[in-house]
């Protein structure tokens, strides 16, 4: 998750030529009556094609169905309501059907999407892999290994690593979009986040997600960077820990009025803001580069609906 979309400032068209403008993206999505995009320029897309939750002939029906939003905010991914296929589309119209993810399985698979939108994986209750779809290339991969025994720890901000590791206790390895082995470390360490060297990796120290402490990881030699406290402010944790493209921390934590991003030094832990982000007044909303749930996803935590 690179935040792009999440870090773009609005710039007054007179400020500079127009061919210079930031282009317009998805801030986020909320749920009100039907699914609707809110993008960076203020406008509200309805999508009323998305379903919200899981229909009666799924295996759990009526659990809240997946929204989710690309990291760089110019792909929306959703579940369509005419055949229940889980689909990609662009602020442009062009839709793309993800065949093997669908509705049926809400509930019992979560997918996940690369920053460029071109890549999606489902993690599945058994616990392990189930699809993983490169839409660039317009196909379904095998397993890597010929095995489902991996979670997915996240994508490098470029999208072109997947971190993955063994479910149980087992050890991280990246690989490229066609699912080959790249870099196979020694450690078992629970890794969460690929910087865009396909090397370093963010490591959180303590209980998960009430963290506030990491530690820096180099996937080829082993070595381990010494425990960093991120200087958040007093009642904040970190719940979501990234790179930039740049090689740069970025955190995003959960505050009483919706969302902050933090970069991060990789030596003092000092937080310096980014950006804050008020939520809706809506039950549910989505901010781009989110799993399927996140601490700040649902207004209501004890629904999933």
């Amino acid at each position: 998750m690179t935040l792009g979309a999440l870090l773009l400032t609005a710039v007054p068209l007179a400020a500079r030529p127009a061919a210079a403008a930031t282009p317009v993206t998805i801030a986020y999505a909320q749920r009100t009556q039907t699914w609707e995009l809110v993008l960076t320029d203020g406008d509200v897309v309805p999508v009323p094609e998305a379903l919200a939750v899981a229909p009666k002939d799924a295996v759990n029906a009526g659990t809240r169905a997946a929204f989710l939003v690309s990291g760089d905010g110019r792909h929306y991914f959703y579940f369509r309501k005419s055949d229940g296929v889980f689909v990609r589309r662009t602020l442009h119209g062009e839709e793309k059907p993800i065949r093997g993810v669908t509705a049926t399985a809400i509930g019992e698979e979560w997918p996940s999407v690369s920053d460029d939108g071109g890549f999606v994986v489902t993690g599945t209750s058994a616990p392990g892999l189930g699809a993983l779809v490169d839409l660039r290339k317009g196909r379904t991969l095998p397993l890597p290994a010929g095995r489902d025994d991996w979670n997915l720890a996240g994508f490098s901000p470029d999208s072109e690593r997947l971190l993955l590791q063994g479910v149980v206790g087992g050890r991280v390895t990246v690989f490229d979009r066609a699912l080959r082995a790249r870099l196979r470390p020694k450690t078992r360490k629970w890794v969460v986040a690929l910087a865009n060297d396909y090397v370093t990796a963010a490591v959180p120290v303590g209980s998960w997600p009430e963290s506030r402490k990491l530690r820096l990881l180099n996937l080829r030699t082993g070595h381990e960077s010494g425990t960093v406290t991120v200087r958040l402010p007093r009642g904040q944790q970190i719940d979501d820990l990234d790179f930039d493209t740049a090689g740069r921390v970025v955190v995003r934590s959960k505050t009483k009025t919706g969302v902050a991003v933090y970069r991060v030094s990789k030596t003092t832990g000092k937080a310096t803001p980014l950006r804050t982000i008020t939520r809706p007044d809506t039950r549910v909303w989505v901010l781009p580069g989110d799993s399927t749930y996140e601490p700040w996803t649902e207004k209501a935590s004890k629904s999933s609906r």
